[in-house]
């Protein structure tokens, strides 16, 4: 039987779903404040997927100005994805990718000129999903995390075109 997703924009009735994720999927946890932030400053950049009522996974992403790690001179508008999760009963599904290509899609409202991220440098997983969506690791941030796991930041220009994933 196939599953039916919906990814759609956050709406704020979705916190404590959106928190509830957070601390199950994640050693990163974040305050109501922080969610909400980032939610009414970047609002098409926060994205749920939902199945049957219940958002299953999400993404939340903060739009930054400073020197690109791809371009030598500028400040362009920088897309970071602050977090996605998904629940794992749902994972190996597509989710994160369509979290992810949607997350970037929408960068454009703010005129992002790039995407980038940290990801733990353990998580094969992910990080093979970042170089499918053409992400790459542009540097290693020694201790990044609370734990002391390095980070892999991971970026690409933008526009997104989802069309140009499938060229080789």
């Amino acid at each position: 039987m196939q599953e039916t997703f919906t990814v759609r924009l956050f709406k704020s009735t979705d916190l404590d779903q959106i928190i509830s994720i957070n601390h199950e999927c994640l050693p990163e946890n974040y305050t109501t404040f922080f969610f909400m932030d980032l939610y009414e400053r970047y609002p098409e950049t926060f994205i749920v997927v939902e199945h049957d009522g219940k958002i299953v996974g999400y993404i939340m992403c903060r739009i930054e100005t400073g020197l690109s790690s791809l371009e030598k001179l500028g400040n362009p508008r920088k897309g970071h994805v602050i977090s996605i999760a998904v629940l794992p009963k749902y994972r190996r599904q597509g989710i994160a990718t369509a979290l992810m290509q949607e997350a970037m899609k929408n960068m454009v409202h703010y005129k992002v000129k790039e995407c980038y991220l940290e990801v733990r440098a353990s998580n094969n997983e992910a990080t093979t999903l970042y170089k499918k969506l053409r992400l790459k690791i542009s540097r290693t941030i020694r201790e990044y995390y609370m734990d002391g796991e390095d980070a892999h930041v991971m970026s690409r220009k933008l526009p997104f075109e989802p069309d140009s994933l499938n060229e080789t």
